[in-house]
């Protein structure tokens, strides 16, 4: 039997999968990954991109963080690809629990899954930080240099930021479904950041799936370990 068979009777025996993924989810919908050799963290820019990313560098320089945010971190056109559309069929089905992502392009809701924890943020969601008042992306797109409000106050991305805390909520929910799943399948994710990383060791289950280019420090503690393309992977499952 091969991983992909081997994957395919994980999934048709449980009702209980949990999904918790991170940037090389969507590297295969055009947008980049930070860590990779083609990274944003491998490009040459003003300032380290995770200097701009930082809540300070949004507060002391706001455009230049609007001109890098627009530039590199919305991707309007990307489309969601296999592992998206794969894993809302599984979620339709009533196997899969929960998507947990790292990621903040909000790919996983446009290809229909309805229960998602970001714990990053989205960047399809703004709001002022004068009155709260929410904001689409089309905002950030239609602006130029600062977005603001109606009312006059600077709209603010809901992404988190360096040097903001996760949402705890998010947290607390992430565990929970972590902790009881019967498969956990972790895809696209280096496990380098943490708290998000750590998550991982809620699981009790025996049946962790890693399904990833380059290697992790769960490797070793994997029931099955793939190392193909995400997308390549859940094209291949039967659902």
């Amino acid at each position: 039997m091969d991983k992909i068979e081997r994957l395919q009777q994980l999934v048709d025996e449980s009702h209980n999968i949990v999904f918790f993924g991170g940037a090389g989810v969507s590297t295969e919908s055009g947008i980049p990954d930070f860590r990779s050799v083609d990274g944003l963290y491998s490009q040459r820019f003003r300032y380290p991109p995770e200097e701009m990313l930082s809540h300070t560098f949004f507060v002391e320089h706001t455009a230049d963080f609007y001109d890098f945010y627009r530039q590199k971190m919305i991707c309007p056109e990307a489309k969601p690809n296999p592992a998206h559309l794969q894993l809302a069929e599984l979620e339709k089905a009533g196997k899969l629990k929960a998507v947990i992502t790292q990621n903040i392009d909000g790919l996983h809701q446009v290809a229909g899954s309805k229960r998602v924890l970001e714990l990053h943020g989205s960047v399809l969601r703004n709001y002022c930080q004068r009155c709260g008042k929410p904001h689409g992306i089309e905002t950030i797109l239609a602006s130029e240099g600062i977005p603001h409000c109606v009312c006059g106050g600077v709209i603010k991305p809901d992404v988190v930021l360096y040097e903001e805390g996760l949402d705890q909520q998010i947290l607390e929910d992430s565990v929970q479904y972590i902790s009881a799943a019967d498969v956990l399948i972790v895809g696209g994710t280096s496990l380098v950041v943490y708290p998000a990383a750590g998550l991982i060791r809620y699981y009790r289950g025996k049946k962790l799936v890693l399904i990833n280019r380059a290697q992790t420090g769960y490797d070793d503690q994997a029931h099955l370990l793939l190392d193909e393309s995400i997308g390549k992977v859940f094209a291949q499952l039967k659902i």
